[in-house]
């Protein structure tokens, strides 16, 4: 598995209707050392960032909020869709492949926490949009409870969007490749990636540009200093979004019409081949990005990383290790509890980091 939604194999040829070979061993070459340093790259970036998030929600002692619960789903997404690169590592340099059930397995995994960290990403922008827009109809409906159902129908939502892209995946020879039957071998491919560019980019893109766009103009209408912070908050989720997976997606659906004889010629299936490899790369270093956006832009998540980096400056130097916030945090915590909670139909007056 070299891209996500074409089922390359790692032979050095591809064949057309009419046998013509056309070489790509370079690229395969190429995407194998690319892809396996770039998933290390990834894994260990996004595991250390998402499991601070998670941390952080943890052992927080204050009462959760529905959007401490988003962050900390969007996290565990985000650590699931990490945790099966090494496994695409291995299956990328070694020549024994995965074992089916291994193969299966870790397929329906990275697909889950691939469309889950998208769709939390989605409601995310959805509660900042009802906490900001529709303040005072939505104060009944913004609960931990109604988070807590939320979340488990967007685990719901993600297994079964998730479901094609796995259900006929296994191991063909040395390789993790999709075994379709034979009268759905023409359209599957097809619809595979049309799910992915709707449902995991192009709906998602479209609700989150709607949500900041009124949320952006709910701020212009109020009087709050901090409203300017706020506004480059909202457009950076929104053009790092952008940025991050259009051009895979817009390979994706090239990948697509490839299915379709559009690209007959070699030196088009070589730079398509190798535009998937790099725009995959890029789109999937997303979720590393995630946790500075959605999370360590709060207070309480900069508050947490001084604390740890306290504690572990302690134990290095062999002090005592503190482990409460000092008084001026949690009197600055106490204030931030109540500002924030001073939602009016028009504004937030509290920290710009709400918004996000």
């Amino acid at each position: 598995m070299t891209t996500l939604y074409s089922d390359w194999a790692t032979e050095s040829f591809e064949y057309d209707e009419s046998s013509e070979a056309c070489f790509i061993g370079d690229i395969v070459a190429f995407g194998t050392v690319f892809l396996s340093i770039f998933y290390s790259l990834v894994f260990a970036f996004g595991l250390v960032g998402n499991l601070l998030v998670v941390c952080a929600l943890t052992s927080s002692r204050k009462p959760k909020s529905i959007t401490d619960i988003y962050l900390l789903n969007l996290a565990l997404s985000d650590l699931l869709f990490v945790a099966t690169l090494p496994l695409w590592t291995h299956y990328v340099i070694s020549e024994q492949g995965l074992h089916n059930a291994v193969c299966k397995l870790t397929t329906a995994l990275f697909f889950i926490g691939f469309f889950g960290g998208i769709f939390f990403i989605t409601v995310i922008s959805v509660d900042r949009y009802m906490a900001i827009v529709l303040a005072a109809n939505s104060m009944n409906n913004r609960t931990v409870q109604h988070g807590v159902t939320t979340s488990l129908g967007i685990w719901a939502a993600a297994i079964l969007v998730a479901a094609p892209q796995f259900m006929f995946t296994k191991r063909k020879g040395n390789e993790c490749l999709g075994d379709y039957p034979e009268v759905l071998q023409d359209i599957w491919p097809v619809l595979r990636n049309t799910e992915a560019n709707f449902l995991g980019f192009l709906l998602p893109l479209l609700i989150m540009s709607y949500c900041y766009f009124r949320i952006i103009q709910t701020l212009f209408s109020c009087k709050n200093h901090k409203k300017a912070k706020a506004i480059k908050l909202i457009l950076l989720v929104v053009i790092v979004f952008f940025l991050f997976w259009t051009p895979y997606n817009v390979m994706i659906f090239l990948e697509t019409l490839k299915l379709y004889g559009f690209f007959p010629n070699c030196d088009m299936k070589r730079d398509l081949r190798l535009a998937l490899s790099v725009t995959e790369t890029v789109a999937f270093s997303h979720c590393c990005l995630n946790p500075l956006i959605y999370a360590f832009a709060g207070q309480k998540f900069r508050r947490y990383l001084r604390h740890l980096s306290r504690k572990c400056q302690a134990v290095l130097c062999g002090r005592p290790v503190h482990v409460s916030f000092s008084p001026s945090e949690s009197q600055r915590s106490r204030q931030e509890s109540i500002v924030s909670s001073n939602f009016t139909h028009n504004t937030s007056d509290g920290d710009a980091s709400l918004l996000l």
